[in-house]
Parts: C-alpha cells; structure tokens; sequence
C-alpha cells in the first residue's frame, strides 16, 4: 500500500532501526516453509456449519494448519479429526491465509535485498493460482452476502485487501510481469462487482468492504470508484464518524470495535492513495485517535477487553493483531493532545502492553493469521514478531512515554459505559446504546474486577452457530435487570449522573422502568437498583459470580422452577430469619462478599459457563415484586478479613457498619452523599444532559401497508390442495421484482417464480389456499438427517411457507389495542414429500403468551404449474374474528433450487425486496400487511 519511492524511503528508515531490522528478520523466518513449497490452493469454497472444524467430542474449535488440508487436530483432547465439514472451515482460513501470505511475501520482496527475491516469484505464483481458479469456485450457498471463496461477503473483501496488496507491492517495485497483472485485474474486478453490489450501511462488515473496494479502485485509478467508497454514503468517511462515537468506540463494543478499526486503518492507507488523507484532515485525525484510545480506556486491569455485546470473552489486548494496530495508529497520527492538557499515552499504553500485559495466548482472528497455527502456549509480543502491515509502516523506535499507563475512571458518553476504577478495581455499568444487530439485552449491567479476579463478567458470546448463543444474548445471562421473566427488549438506557472524587465515585443509569444507582468506595460498592412502575411487575436481578462459595446467612433451599430453557436445578432460598442476605464466594487468593437486602425470593440455578468453557456454572437471582420495589447490594472484595460487620437500610439510606465506624449513604437519582464519622461529608452529583432524540432532516411517511380481503365461509374449505371452498374474487398477489428477496442471483421472473393466494376465515380459523408457479418443486422431508448448518430451523431451505398473524391496531381491529397488545404469532410451513399432508411449527420469532393453541393443518398438491397449499390457521391470542375486522397478516413463499444446500430466496406478500440472508424464519412485524374480514 506504498508507491516505489516510498518503497525506497522506507527502506533507508529499515537500515537505522533495530527493530525493524528484526521484523524483517521474523518476516523472512516465517517466509521459509513457503519458499521450500508451495502451499495447498483449495479447489472449493468455504461452506458454513454448526459442527464443521470442531472438535466432535469436547465442541473445541479445532487447529487451523495452513499445511494439513485434512487431518485437523483438537487442542484440547489432542485426537486428529477428518471429514468435508472439517474440510469446509479450514478452507475459509485457508483462502485467508494464503492471500495474507501473499501480501508477506511481496513486502519481503519489495523492502528486504537481493536473497528475498524468490519471495516475490513465490506471491506471483499464488496470484497467478487464484486468477485461473477463480471463476471456478460458485457464488451460492451463501450466508451473508455474495461471495465465490467464501460463504459472507466481508470475507471475500479481507481476502481482496491483502490479494490487492501483495499485487501492488509487486508493481511498486517493479516484480509484477503483465501476464500476473492481467489475471489480478480480472479476480479484482469480479470481487469488486460481487462486494460492490452488497452495502451493508453502517455495519463493521461495511468497513471491511469499503477498505477493498478502496484498494481496487487504486488498483485500476478508479476515480469514481473511489469517490463513492471514501465519500459516498456508506463510505469510511462516514463509517469513521458515525461507526466510531464521539468517544472513539465503535457502536457495537470493543471486539468489533478492534475489528472494525483494522478495517478503517486498511481502507485509509488505500485512501491516501486515492488522495484522500485522513490524517491530513483535523477532524478524521481527531476522531482516528479516539478509535485508537478507546479500548485502553475500557480495558480490564489484565489487559484484556470487557465482553461486551457479541464479544469473545478474555481476549487479551496484547494480541499481536491490537499491538499492530496501535502502532500503524501512532506511525500515522504521531502523538497528539489528548484535550486534558496532556500530551498522548499511546506510547504509555503501548509500553504497557509489551511489558506488564501477560504474554497472552493467540487468538485466531480472520483478519490477522501471520502467526498460523497458533500455539496454545502464551507467547510475549514484541515489536520484532509483528506482520508485514508493520515493515511497511511501524516507527523505527517506539517512543518514550512521558508517564506510565495509568487508565483513571471515564465516561464513554456515546458508548454509555461508566467505568469507576480505584487501586486496581474495575467496576462499569452498561448505559448507553443497545448496540445494533450485535447488541445485547444488558442494559445496566455491573461489571466487577477486583484483586486479580473478574468477579462479575459479562460473558460476551460464543460461537454463533452454537445453540447457547441465544443463552449469552439473554438477559438472564449477565448481571442486569429483567422485568416479568422477560429478557430486556432492544433499546437504549442513559446514564443520569456520573462523578468522580478521587476516593468515592458514582454512576446512575436508566432503562425502562429500572434505574441503577452504583456507588464505589474505598473498600466496597454498594449498588441500588430500582424500579419504578405503574402496574404491580416482577423485577429480577441475577448474579453470575466468579469462583466458588455459598451463603453465609442461615436457612435452606427448597426447589422451584424458572421460565428458561437453559436455567436447571433451580432452587430457592428460605432464611432462617429477617436480614440481609450474605454471600460469599472465594477464588485463588481472594473472597468476593456480598450483602443483599430485599423484600422478596432468592433463587439458585445452573446455566451455561463462560463461552469456551464446557462445565455449567451456578449463578443466583434475587426476585422482588411490586411498583416500586428495590434491591440493596454491598459488595466488599477483599485478600484479607473483611472490614464490613452489618449492612442496614432507613428509608433512603443504606448504612454500612465497618471497623472503623459507620458510613452512611443518603442516595437518590440526582446526588449520592457519604457521611462518615468526624469527616466532612461528600456529595456525588455529575449530572448529565438527556441525549436529544434522534430526529431525521426529513419526515417520511410510513408506507401504507398492503392490504386484502378475506372472506367469511360457512363451511370449512375441504383442504385438500385444491381451490374448493375459496371464494376466488380477489386474491393476494405475489409475483413482482419488488416482493423478492434475493441472495446471490435477481428475481428469475413470475413464470419461474410467482404465487397467488386466497383468503378465507370463520370463528375458529384463517383458511389460506396458495397456488405457487415454480417448475422444480425441491421439498425437505421431515425424517431427513439435519442439516446442521446454523441455528435457523432446516426447513427454510425447502420450498413452503411461512404465515404470521397478530391483532391489528385500532378500533377496528380484531384485538382492539396497539401492536403490543398481543405478540405476532408466526409458522414455517412445509409440504410432506411423501404425504399430501403438510407439517407446521412456530417460526422462532413467536413469542405469544400464552403460547398458540390448536394446530395448524391442511393439505397440497402438486399442480401443472407448481404446486398448491391450503391450510387451516387457528386464530392467535388477542384476534376475534367478526365482519369487520381488521387482522395484522403476511405470507412468504420460500424458494429452493435443486443442487444447493441453502434456499435461493423468497417472495414476501408485503413487500420490499432486498436480501435474503440472516433473516431465518423470522419477519418484522413492523412490515406486516392487512387481512380485512369480510363477512
């Protein structure tokens, strides 16, 4: 990503530096075995599924050896495992890796001497193997966006990024011979057409696709190209501005936060080259530099990251891949006021992380895989150990920081974390944005690290295709509030006030109906959460504590039960008396003791461990009801004996009696004093402005949905595939480009594709008869082996349907109220191959309570043009049928091809087009259509 002189300038700055002298060095070792041989250039695409490249007995993600296409070994229980699942996840690595090697190979070539040469014909020789290959490997069976070597789009654009960069170090200096730059114009046109036509807005993918479509289009002088992915948009211009907070984290936490920011830091260096400097502009600087500090700032004491939102749980930051990415940050920005006086501590945090961080152990990261296979043994970082992005830009020497690393307590106010720190404990709670599609339900969730132990971790998440992902993106998963049994629905709490004194700090935050008072002294934290409701509600807290240990207090456990489908051996705790609840839990060297006083139920349960680790673990609930009802927590951690006797509650005082006398704690939503025996007492405030709502420039009207007749019958419709019984006046039409959603290819076109529907009901059932055009009927049987390709049900991926139903708003509709009177009731519907009978099951979305009764049945035949369905639809909760009403309803029309594993799309009544992928089983009520009765 340089130009031949800078190649040459760069290579001056090499002779004087130490350090780079030993990259390079570490550069050439690890080129080796690839000069020896060449290495495996697979033949076939990566294909997406929940077992493949785990470990069949222990769920162990297994190693990736660049050099042993089928023999995949598992770290934990050490057996060697094979088969084409297996074979399907190392190929995606592998496509990664190669392209990434390339890129290595030809910065040694372009920067190294005379003997590095050979590294150069070795990354012509793997461009040249992917341009003939290229076109060979099939753009289908995708998941998320279009992709030939891949199964998502962003893959397909990381591995563009490095493809594009080994070429263009090979022309800077002068190793690149035409027949080669023939076959990268043709892989790099096709991959930018293919990530071209796949935007995903404001996502850390989009940045990724961004950052390749800028190489390409410096790769061909693609102005406008290069306009539109820089400035356009969804540009990196906008994604660093509005991706990245005022506070420099990226909206959806710290691990896509990391990602993104390789992503933003790539697509800047092809944008400088395009003529688009951001480092040149104050504004982007600026906002750059907060990316860059962020992670410090809400980094653990153990230098790793909090989880937060779909993060992976104790990832270091002193991975060689972070490292780098500070050190292109500083290369590029230099040191900067950080708007406090001070002059920058990326050189502080740097240093920190090379030498007080422990030696982490790698992670395996798609966007950095220099060190494949990774070992499992920690391994220090060094400046010496880095990748070929670093021979290229890292400063010589790594400046001397003017203080060490000290990270002090911070608001993240776009973020919403509060982050409270005193002599090595970390507290911080969640108030701020959900977060997006990798948000969690958490809002105001407590974290606690203290005296080397992660007391109260936010778990992150696991594997995506697992089935405990719906386990970690629960409430009940992490220590947050829930209301009525329910995890938190998708929105966005504030922080209230915030203030730091030194000794004694405080944040308050609020979501929903809950506000969360945290206050952290110089021995214990003492957390208030309350609620605040109209109606009597259920308002739950769990507690997910590290280590092992009990309760101190007196009593016994009787079983009970909780609503989860993850949680067992419930229990729930009857003390022998009045008072608080005491907890106490012990790890290595130090006991986590807690205090909890409230008007309601202790419960005990098992649930999932920590991601990655197979054993379940406890974790404890307490349950309080009423309007107005609250928990009272101290928390004392501690090596020693604890300095804590009682712990009592007045009113709005919680008194804390220790060694040394009693604290009393007056607290409310707008200030926290502390008052001590002798001592002044203090006052935490720190109030903060209310963020103002969103409102856009332009007010649009919402569509007006579609909407149709149904018609009353007096005797049920015979179901039997047929027409008979349907009053065929004015059917439902599906069969325009715009009621399609595609995946890789456009709409084929109404005589290939195309459905017409017709409505009927009485007081018991919605009667439906859908006639679909489509000449190659591919249905999944029922008793097929499963799939096993993510955590969607199977039969998507078969030609049926899918129906939903709720009440419908207003006075006219059947259930009288608003949308949130009653939850939509949805089925994925399926013709039986070897019956004409049909099968059902509630789509994954369903949320009724009570749960829908009845069953829906019916019947289908194949027919000249297609085949016909007819079913019978029990009326949800909250719909009474009359003539009249008005009945919220869409219908979508799976479409599936012979030869592929995955469905090909769908054509959705409602309306609106677009993509197809990670929408499962699932349809937004929002879009939902009108069924008007008839009588």
């Amino acid at each position: 990503m340089v130009t031949a002189e800078e190649l040459a300038a760069r290579r001056e700055v090499m002779q004087g530096s130490a350090d780079l002298q030993a990259l390079l060095a570490h550069l050439r070792e690890r080129a080796r075995p690839l000069l020896e041989r060449l290495p495996v250039i697979p033949d076939h695409k990566a294909i997406l599924t929940t077992d493949g490249g785990f470990c069949p007995e222990d769920g162990t993600a297994l190693t990736f050896d660049p050099w042993s296409p089928t023999d995949h070994r598992c770290p934990r229980c050490g057996k060697t495992w094979r088969g084409e699942r297996h074979d399907w996840s190392w190929v995606r690595l592998q496509h990664l890796w190669l392209a990434e090697r390339a890129a290595h190979l030809a910065a040694l070539a372009a920067l190294g001497g005379g003997n590095d040469r050979p590294a150069g014909a070795r990354a012509r020789e793997i461009l040249n193997a992917y341009a003939q290959r290229y076109w060979s490997y099939p753009n289908r069976d995708n998941v998320l966006g279009p992709s030939r070597l891949f199964y998502s789009t962003y893959f397909e654009s990381l591995w563009t990024c490095n493809y594009v960069a080994a070429a263009t170090l090979l022309r800077a200096s002068d190793q690149l011979d035409e027949a080669t730059a023939r076959g990268v114009n043709q892989v790099a046109e096709e991959a930018a057409t293919l990530i071209g036509e796949y935007d995903e807005g404001f996502s850390n993918r989009q940045t990724w696709n961004n950052a390749a479509l800028a190489a390409v289009a410096v790769w061909f002088e693609d102005e406008d190209l290069a306009q539109r992915v820089i400035e356009g948009d969804t540009g990196l211009i906008v994604h660093l501005m509005r991706g990245y907070g005022r506070d420099g984290m990226w909206y959806e936490g710290e691990n896509y936060h990391l990602f993104a920011l390789r992503g933003m830091l790539t697509g800047a260096g092809w944008a400088r080259l395009a003529g688009v400097d951001f480092t040149q502009d104050d504004r982007f600087a600026a906002r750059l530099h907060a990316a860059l500090r962020a992670t410090a700032l809400t980094a653990l004491p153990d230098y790793t990251y909090p989880a937060r939102k779909d993060s992976r749980f104790g990832v270091s930051l002193a991975q060689p891949a972070y490292v780098e990415l500070w050190e292109i940050g500083l290369a590029r920005l230099g040191t900067r006021d950080t708007g406090n006086g001070k002059r920058d501590d990326l050189p502080g945090w740097l240093s920190a992380l090379y030498t007080q961080a422990e030696p982490p152990r790698q992670e395996l990261l798609e966007s950095y895989l220099h060190d494949a296979p990774v070992s499992r043994v920690p391994c220090p970082v060094s400046r010496s150990k880095l990748s070929w992005w670093s021979l290229l830009e890292m400063l010589p020497a790594l400046p001397e920081s003017d203080v060490p690393w000290e990270p002090q307590s911070v608001l993240l106010e776009g973020q919403g974390v509060a982050v409270l720190r005193r002599n090595g404990r970390y507290v911080s709670v969640e108030c701020g944005p959900y977060g997006g599609g990798h948000g969690h339900p958490d809002r105001l969730q407590l974290t606690l690290y203290a005296d080397g132990v992660y007391w109260l971790p936010d778990p992150g998440t696991g594997s995506y295709v697992a089935h405990d992902l719906f386990w970690y993106r629960s409430t009940l998963a992490h220590n947050a509030p829930r209301l009525n049994g329910e995890s938190q629905s998708p929105g966005n709490a504030t922080c209230v006030c915030f203030d730091d004194r030194g000794d004694w700090a405080w944040v308050c935050g609020r979501f929903d109906k809950v506000t969360r008072l945290v206050m952290t002294g110089p021995q214990y934290v003492v957390d208030i959460t309350v609620l605040g409701a109209k109606d009597e509600t259920m308002l739950e807290l769990p507690w997910h504590i590290a280590g092992r240990g009990g309760l101190e207090t007196t009593g016994r456990w009787v079983d009970d039960e909780l609503r989860d489908e993850f949680a067992t051996r419930v229990q729930r705790f009857i003390p022998d008396g009045p008072g608080p609840v005491v907890l106490a839990h012990v790890q290595e060297h130090a006991q986590f003791t807690t205090h909890l006083l409230f008007d309601g139920h202790l419960l005990q349960a098992e649930g999932p461990g920590l991601p990655d680790q197979h054993d379940r673990a406890p974790f404890y609930l307490v349950r309080v009801q009423g309007r107005n009802a609250r928990i009272i927590t101290v928390i004392e951690t501690h090596t020693g004996n604890p300095v804590i006797r009682a712990v009592r509650t007045r009113g709005d005082t919680v008194e804390v009696e220790t060694a040394t006398g009693t604290d009393r704690h007056r607290f409310g939503t707008a200030e926290w004093v502390i008052e001590r025996h002798g001592e002044p007492s203090i006052t935490l405030r720190g109030q903060r402005d209310a963020m103002p709502p969103f409102v856009p420039l332009l007010e649009i009207d919402a569509p007006t949905p579609v909407a149709a007749p149904a018609f009353r019958v007096g005797t049920p419709p015979p179901l039997d595939g047929s027409l008979d019984g349907f009053d065929l006046a004015e059917p439902l039409g599906l069969g325009l480009e715009d009621q399609y959603r595609r995946s890789e290819d456009a709409y084929p076109g109404p005589d290939d594709l195309s459905a017409v529907a017709h409505a009927a009901w009485d007081e018991s059932a919605l009667y439906l008869a859908v006639e679909i055009t489509k000449p190659d009927l591919v249905l999944r049987a029922a008793d097929a082996p499963p799939l096993r390709l993510d955590n969607e049900p199977d039969d998507i991926h078969s030609d049926g349907l899918q129906v939903y139903l709720a009440p419908a708003a207003g006075p006219d509709g059947g259930g009288g109220g608003s949308h949130d009177g009653a939850a939509p009731v949805g089925y994925l519907i399926v013709p039986n191959q070897a019956a004409h009978t049909v099968r059902a099951r509630p789509t994954s979305d369903t949320r009724a309570s009570p749960p829908p009764t009845g069953q829906v049945r019916g019947g289908w035949r194949r027919t000249a043009a297609g085949y016909c369905v007819t079913i019978a639809i029990p009326w949800p909760a909250g719909v009474y049928p009359h003539a009249g009403a008005r009945v919220r309803f869409d219908l979508i029309v799976n479409e599936m091809l012979p030869g592929r594993m995955r469905r090909v799309g769908q054509l959705v009544w409602s309306g609106g087009g677009g993509w197809l992928w990670l929408r499962g089983d699932r349809q937004d009520p929002a879009r939902f259509g009108i069924l008007e009765l008839v009588g």
